[in-house]
Parts: structure tokens; sequence; C-alpha cells
């Protein structure tokens, strides 16, 4: 599942430049500054003077902005206007402005080999612009800060092209560059969203040992910056991390706390939410099935012991039945070996059987007394049959009784 992915905020310092333009322009609205541009063929433009083309580039620009959310086709035409004059008259600052504007319009519409051009362009415009050059619209100059904010924020705009075309080696690159700005100023912000990005990047290409130090780093800077929707994205990456790899009470804790944000801006984060709610789900149905399965394993190893320690007592009574069968075939053995005697001999084991059954005790009772199986008990009760020659216990009691040997 592709998660959702924050956007870095390109946030250039053109848009200021933009805004006052459109307060030159008395504080009319799209509509009344498109009819004020209209005036404006290719013939006039070509004969304008200085002055004339830097108050249209502004006025193309502020069209470009007003129309970003409303229509983004008409947002882009005036977004060329504007690079048509500024490439025209070299002004590094408004054409970087523009292909910036045009290389969105191509990213939002997911044409990212069209973006891709318009970004580089934009950057290259910044590096030129690093190296000295001016333009009438930025009269006052850039100053390090103006450079950084907005190459740290094209580095991240490439590397999320980069990513989504799933070049990750280029986009972790551009990535790079972009953190060492954000990290050069203290912008813990930028660096939360774009480690959470990182983090992002990473799961979508099963490579968790990589994304759990990115969410981490996400978390810190988001800490740092004291920003509570920030630590309720990196907590719920955390979470859908710790859910993947099967740690289900950290996803849930790290879950309920993003969601505990989430639930007071839902109007505002209803995409995250959602996507943290799904989460949740995932958790609680796996605690579920890991619940059912404990059950079952529990039942099955309840069973298996009882099975075993059955089948324990089992085996330990043939072991004993077979010693004391082995026992009495050698008694057996040995007396007939034994020279024969009119004399009948009785071992102690045989004499306390006899002596047993003399009492009026039941085979089962013998064998529970003296420790040994029924069966055994058996045999000897025969042997002692045979050895007297008698065909039931009375007889043999009798004879026993008679004859004074118990």
């Amino acid at each position: 599942m592709k998660r959702i992915v924050l956007s870095l905020g390109i946030v250039f310092f053109a848009a200021c430049i933009s805004a006052s333009a459109y307060n030159d322009h008395r504080g009319h609205n799209v509509d009344s500054l498109e009819t004020v541009v209209s005036v404006w063929t290719p013939e006039k433009i070509a004969s304008a003077s200085k002055e004339e083309l830097i108050d249209l580039n502004l006025a193309y620009r502020s069209l470009m902005l007003g129309y970003e959310v409303m229509n983004g086709e008409k947002s882009v035409f005036y977004a060329r206007r504007a690079k048509a004059i500024s490439d025209r008259e070299d002004w590094c600052e408004a054409s970087a402005d523009a292909a910036r504007h045009i290389g969105q319009y191509f990213y939002a519409r997911e044409m990212y080999d069209s973006a891709l051009v318009y970004f580089k362009e934009s950057l290259a415009l910044i590096d030129r612009m690093e190296a000295g050059a001016t333009s009438p619209t930025r009269p006052e100059g850039y100053t390090r800060v103006d450079i950084d904010d907005t190459r740290s924020a094209l580095f991240g705009a490439i590397g999320n092209l980069y990513n989504v075309m799933g070049q990750i080696p280029e986009a972790m690159d551009y990535y790079a560059k972009a953190g060492e700005i954000f990290d050069q100023y203290g912008w813990n912000e930028s660096n939360s969203v774009l480690y959470y990005n990182i983090g992002e990047t990473w799961v979508d290409e099963g490579d968790y040992a990589a994304a759990l130090p990115a969410y981490r780093k996400s978390l810190s800077y988001a800490q740092a910056a004291g920003d509570s929707l920030l630590v309720a994205n990196a907590m719920k990456g955390l979470g859908g991390w710790y859910m993947d790899k099967g740690q289900l009470y950290k996803a849930l804790r790290c879950l309920k706390e993003a969601d505990e944000y989430y639930s007071h801006h839902d109007d505002q984060e209803f995409r995250f939410r959602m996507e943290n709610l799904d989460f949740l789900s995932q958790v609680l149905e796996k605690q579920k099935k890991g619940l059912i399965l404990y059950l079952i394993a529990l039942v099955l190893v309840l069973v298996l012991a009882v099975a075993s320690g059955v089948l324990y007592q089992k085996l330990k009574r043939r072991r004993r039945e077979k010693t004391e069968a082995d026992a009495v075939m050698d008694e057996t053995i040995e007396e007939l070996r034994a020279p024969s005697s009119a004399e009948v001999k009785l071992n102690d084991r045989e004499l306390e059987i006899l002596r047993l059954m003399a009492q009026g005790k039941t085979t089962a009772q013998i064998a529970d007394e003296i420790f040994l199986s029924a069966e055994t008990v058996k045999w000897y009760r025969k042997k002692l049959f045979a050895k007297f020659d008698v065909s039931n216990a009375a007889e043999l009691i009798r004879k026993v009784t008679e004859e004074k040997i118990i």
C-alpha cells in the first residue's frame, strides 16, 4: 500500500513579490486584473518599456497565483506569459518563480517528466542568482537565506518527483541536499516532513531497517519544533512501521497518540486521520486474530500435555509390567533349572501374594498394595496354582493352610 506522503511545502520568496504586485493593482480581483492585462498583445509587449514589462510580469504572476486553486489551466497560462517576458529580459528571479510554478502544475497532474524539466530549470536559475544575477522584479537583491530557502524547496520537490517515478537513489540524493540546508538553519518543521517522507519511501520499498531511523528523526524534529501535527504524523508513521513488523502493542500506542491529535482537527487533517484509523483497524484485527490463535494454541498445548501425561503413564506402566514379567520369567526359568523336589519352594514375592490371597483380597487389590500390575499378580497366581497342583484360589488356600505354609 502506498502511504500518504507529505508535501515538502515549497515556499518561494517570490510569492511575497507577487502579493505586493497584486496590491499594486489596487486590490482588483482576478477577473478585473485579467481585463487589465488583456490589452497587452504580442505587438504591444514587443514595444513596451522596461517599466511596463516589469509591471506586466508582476501582473501575470499575480494571476498565476490567483488562479492556482480555482483554475489550474489559467494559472499555468499566465505563468507561461510571465516566463516569456522574464526569459527574454533575462530576469532570473521572475523566470525561476514561473518555472517552479509550471513544474508544480505538471507535478499535480502526474506529468512527472515535464515537471522535472521545469524544476531543474528553476534550480539552474537559482544558481545564477547566487552567482550575482539580478532582476528588476527583485531590485533589492537576494539574501543567503532567500537562496537557500528556495533551493532547499526545489531539492525537496525534485526528490519527491524521483520518488514517485521509482528512482529512489536519486530521490534520496536530493532529500539529503534539502536536509543539509534545513539543518543549517534549524528548520525543524521542514526536516520533520522530509524524514517522514523518507520513512514512507523506505516502507514502500520494503526496507524497514532504513525506515525506522527516518521516522524517529521525523518525530525528534517535530518535537523540537513543537508542532503537534508533525508529531502526530511521525507517530502515525511509527505506528504503521510497528504494525507491519508485528509489534502490535507499540503500534497501538503510537496510533492512539496520533489519533488523539487528528480527532480534534478532523476537518483539517481528514486524509491523515483516515490512514491512521485504517492502521488502527488493522492493528486491532491482528490483535484479535493473534488472541484467537493464542487461545487455540493454549488449548492444543493443554490437550497435548494431557495426552502426553496419559501416554507417559501408559509407557511407564508398560515398562513396569515388562520388568515384572521379565522378573517372573527369570524366576520360572531358575525354578525349572533347579533339581526337582517333592517340597514346594516359594520365594518372598510368592509368599507375599499367597498371604494376601489368604486374606481374601482380589487380584486388583493385591496389585495396588504391592505395586505390581494386575497382569503380574495373575502370573504369580498361575504359578502358585501350578506349584500346588490346584485349579482355583480356594483349593490353593486350603492346601497351603493344611501344609502350614502360611
